[in-house]
């Protein structure tokens, strides 16, 4: 037989063995890992109150998100089942607002503790929210905060700032924020009294909210103004606590204070998807203190795709301020009006009219050595050569040009342009840049964390040292010590 004709050798063919999931068993899979996953975060909390380590809280919380996605009636009430006794009254009430009954539980039932208590609830209020019913998470939220106010437990200050937080939330979609505003701050002075800073930093982040959801500024500053922001409190309040300072601090014309706490917030913003609301209403904000501060945000800016969007009115807005277009500034406010006014940036907008003119004769400043105020009123879609005259003198006296104004021949003479390295701006810049790297040291600083009682080993290892010198000087006094004796290690 040739070589042609011999038989190929047939490959063994392996069938594939895959198992598919249906959809049914899918869900039962994925509802008993995030069943054991919430009994997880039970030792730890467990663990939490044995170590007085608030470091195992912050872990329980940090799941919240993917826990919240996995949640289902059934298995928040085989939850419930599996911890309380049959006789628990908190047992049948969490229950009744599943709609649920008793599950059968074989699991052994301990001491019930109040931080896993207060976290099944959290889980129980945060359910009744995705699923909008209201009315419950109302009534258990507060029977709730309720409870919270009666322990005086540190190791609940994590958990407690977040029930106070779904409370708030629960009252402001019933449109019924202002009823809760007196139990709010009686809670805050608690909590301050208490030392519990993360509760402290979120009631003052809602009682800014409350405040300003009904247009009370006012009010909102004389808060900011007699309490303080507690310095340990978590990184999302502070950024919330940052926005609102910033927003204070614009309405007061202190544009500078606020475009500094709107950049810390969105520093100390998560920057992801998550966060993209609460960057887009900053971001807002920020781009208008900019205008009114007379820079210009940059075009990158406006680009970003969790921002493009939301910021496409302010970009008609900054392409009006920088060209210093009069008649393109109106029209921009006409056409997304409404859109000012939910964002409550419409008053702040308003002001930005004079930016326009300043930028228009800043503009007309740099390309005419001398120009008349005829000329200028007719660059600029003013009403008459006189509101130019004052609008020009105003903008010399204020420093935005520098040029020299003749009344009666009428017109405007610009000077010519200083060298800005003779100015004081160079100093200036450089003296913001070194104010935000030693503010970032210190916070870094701030942030670190140390194991407890370290210092201890250091103290003991260094009074044996000094032990051990203590009886070398002695021996050397007395005479024991001779030449030969070695004393490389001292």
């Amino acid at each position: 037989m040739s070589n042609d004709e011999k038989p190929q050798e047939k490959a063994p063919q392996v069938e594939s063995m895959e198992i598919e999931e249906d959809e049914a068993t899918k869900q039962q899979r994925l509802e008993k890992e995030a069943i054991a996953e919430i009994k997880r975060n039970f030792s730890l909390l467990e663990k939490a109150v044995e170590t007085v380590e608030s470091r195992y809280t912050t872990r329980v919380l940090r799941t919240l998100p993917s826990v919240r996605r996995r949640l289902t009636s059934d298995m928040l009430a085989q939850i419930i089942s599996d911890y309380y006794d049959a006789n628990n009254t908190q047992k049948k009430e969490l229950l009744q607002y599943l709609g649920q009954g008793e599950k059968a539980s074989t699991e052994e039932k301990g001491d019930v503790l109040p931080e896993v208590d207060i976290y099944i609830t959290l889980n129980v209020l945060i359910y009744l929210l995705d699923n909008n019913e209201s009315e419950k998470g109302l009534e258990l939220a507060g029977k709730t905060v309720e409870k919270i106010a009666t322990l005086n437990r540190r190791t609940l200050d994590q958990l407690s700032a977040r029930i106070y937080f779904y409370h708030a939330r629960f009252y402001e979609l019933q449109n019924r924020l202002a009823d809760i505003r007196p139990l709010q701050i009686a809670a805050y002075r608690t909590a301050t009294l208490r030392h519990d800073e993360e509760t402290q930093g979120t009631l003052l982040n809602l009682l800014l909210r409350n405040y300003f959801l009904y247009n009370l500024y006012d009010q909102a500053d004389k808060l900011v103004s007699k309490s303080n922001f507690p310095e340990k409190a978590g990184n999302n309040q502070a950024a919330r606590y940052a926005y609102y300072l910033g927003r204070i601090k614009a309405l007061q014309l202190d544009y500078t204070a606020a475009h500094t706490y709107l950049t810390q917030a969105i520093r100390k913003a998560p920057q992801n998807n998550v966060t993209a609301g609460f960057q887009q209403t900053v971001y807002k904000f920020f781009i208008v203190v900019q205008l009114l501060m007379g820079e210009i945000p940059e075009r990158s800016l406006f680009r970003q795709p969790i921002l493009k969007r939301a910021l496409l009115p302010y970009l008609a807005i900054t392409q009006a301020v920088r060209v210093g277009d009069l008649n393109k500034f109106q029209e921009g406010l006409a056409q997304y009006d409404a859109n000012f006014k939910k964002d409550k940036t419409y008053t702040l907008i308003l002001r930005l009219r004079h930016n326009v003119i300043k930028t228009g004769i800043r503009m007309i400043s740099l390309s005419y050595s001398k120009i008349s105020l005829r000329d200028i009123c007719i660059k600029l879609h003013l009403d008459s050569e006189e509101d130019a005259e004052f609008i020009v003198a105003k903008a010399i006296r204020d420093g935005v040009i520098d040029a020299s104004l003749d009344h009666t021949k009428g017109f405007m003479k610009s000077k010519e342009i200083v060298d800005i390295y003779s100015t004081n701006e160079p100093q200036n810049a450089y003296h913001q840049r070194i104010n935000f790297c030693l503010n970032l040291h210190n916070d870094a600083v701030k942030a670190m964390r140390f194991p407890m009682d370290a210092h201890r080993k250091e103290l003991a290892s260094a009074e044996e040292a000094r032990e051990r010198e203590r009886e070398l000087a002695q021996e050397i006094a007395e005479g024991d010590l001779d030449e030969d004796d070695d004393m490389a290690d001292y």
